[in-house]
């Protein structure tokens, strides 16, 4: 009687907030130059918030079963090896970064070695590097892809360069090709930040599979969300043990919350200097964090995954009206490009403007007609105040990376613009740029 008077009630609740979602949460009319046109944001229904009220009720605060879920359906996405959640993209590229570091990693790297990177970056892509007393090699990026020129990467590793850590920008795949290559001959690691880039592929096969390990974000921004939120792809067999622990406060244990000893041998191993016999529960072979989420977040992103093949359409679909419509405008504005061999999942559509046209008197005119834009994240990384004194190898000159610190901004194509949206955008760029 009592499971039935529970259900009883959970029907009645989740009934309830499904009313209480369109009442309240749909959908605003669009009122152009009033209503914010925003270059990103959290895309959902009654869904998200009834998987989040159930989670709720159920009161599983760590991560349960929506996590595992989760988990499960991005492995299976991917098809890859493991997949872990984490409360983060930026903690997950503190665990790639960390992992390559860790004892139990038989290439193991020392401070001092070398990681590749391009300088057009997202500070937490690059924090880690330094963090794990690696030195970060800064290549030149490509107007356009905004990606790390691959023309330049060869030639920027030395004997001490052990790996590649390549955002794909914007979810704009970089050239895996001349990537994979290199690190084949060269014997380097690769990372992926795909953090922007959920969706994409490169030759038919899924960004993020292609490196050791691939980072995500689930911040509203991204693709898809579940608050705070992010994810590690582990495609190396040598990271699915090392990732975890790092995850997990740094614990040799791999028992799920509130299970012990699945391994049989609880009080019967002997770890470094500890007593033998000490509770392997206790056990710590890296140097971890607490990079969980809980299983609410869970919840909500496992409502958004069944959306993600509809949010990525909907992205280039959006992309490609902006191209479309701008591009008799390429005497004045660079428009992106992609590898021929890239179906990228946009995250926004960058533009550089060419010399003559003052950027910021055109993003103050988009930005008072309440388009919002962005910049390309960080710039040159190495103008950003926080990464002043950094020790670090730049290979060239960075050129590219300048010009785009300097001229270039993007706007959005997330899933929730609609026609009319975008069309006061396109109508708003061909009102600046027809007096110019």
């Amino acid at each position: 009687m009592e499971l039935e008077k529970k259900s009883e009630l959970k029907t009645t609740i989740l009934n309830l907030v499904k009313e209480y979602y369109f009442a309240i949460h749909s959908r605003k009319s669009f009122l152009p130059g009033k209503t914010k046109i925003s270059y990103a944001g959290r895309v959902y229904n009654e869904k998200e918030i009834v998987n989040l009220v159930d989670s709720a009720l159920d009161f599983w605060l760590t991560a349960g079963p929506y996590a595992k879920k989760f988990e499960s359906k991005m492995t299976k996405f991917f098809g890859t090896k493991k997949f872990y959640l984490v409360n983060s993209g930026s903690s997950a590229n503190l665990i790639m970064v960390s992992a390559l570091r860790s004892a139990q990693f038989k290439d193991q790297l020392s401070p001092g070695d070398e990681i590749i990177t391009p300088s057009v970056t997202f500070p937490t892509t690059l924090t880690p590097i330094i963090q794990n007393r690696l030195i970060p090699v800064f290549v030149d990026c490509e107007i356009g892809t905004y990606n790390i020129a691959p023309v330049h990467i060869e030639d920027a590793v030395s004997s001490k360069t052990k790996a590649i850590l390549v955002p794909h920008t914007l979810g704009n795949p970089c050239n895996m090709d001349v990537i994979m290559d290199i690190a084949k001959r060269k014997n380097l690691l690769v990372l992926e930040d795909a953090c922007d880039a959920l969706g994409a592929t490169y030759d038919g096969k899924l960004v993020g599979t292609f490196g050791s390990m691939a980072s995500l974000s689930f911040y509203p921004a991204h693709h898809i969300t579940m608050g705070e939120g992010g994810g590690i792809i582990v495609n190396d067999p040598r990271f699915v043990k090392i990732a975890l622990s790092i995850r997990d406060w740094g614990r040799d244990c791999c028992c799920e919350p509130g299970q012990n000893n699945t391994c049989g041998k609880r009080f019967d191993g002997q770890f470094g200097d500890l007593p033998f016999g000490y509770d392997h529960k206790y056990v710590y072979s890296n140097l971890g964090y607490n990079l969980k989420v809980t299983d609410m977040q869970a919840a909500i992103g496992l409502a958004q995954f069944e959306k993600l093949e509809r949010f990525v359409e909907a992205r280039r679909e959006n992309f490609n009206f902006y191209y479309e419509n701008l591009k008799p405008f390429e005497d004045k504005l660079v428009l992106p490009r992609w590898e021929e061999k890239a179906n990228p999942s946009w995250f926004g559509f960058p533009i550089t403007v060419r010399k003559g046209l003052n950027i910021n008197t055109l993003i103050k005119y988009l930005e008072d007609a309440k388009i919002e834009t962005r910049k390309v994240f960080a710039g040159n990384i190495l103008k950003q105040p926080g990464f002043k004194g950094i020790e670090h190898r730049v290979y060239g000159e960075l050129m590219n990376t300048n010009i785009i610190m300097e001229r270039t901004f993007f706007i959005g194509v997330y899933p929730d613009l609609t026609k009319e949206m975008r069309e006061f955008v396109v109508n708003k760029f061909k009102s600046f740029l027809s007096k110019i």
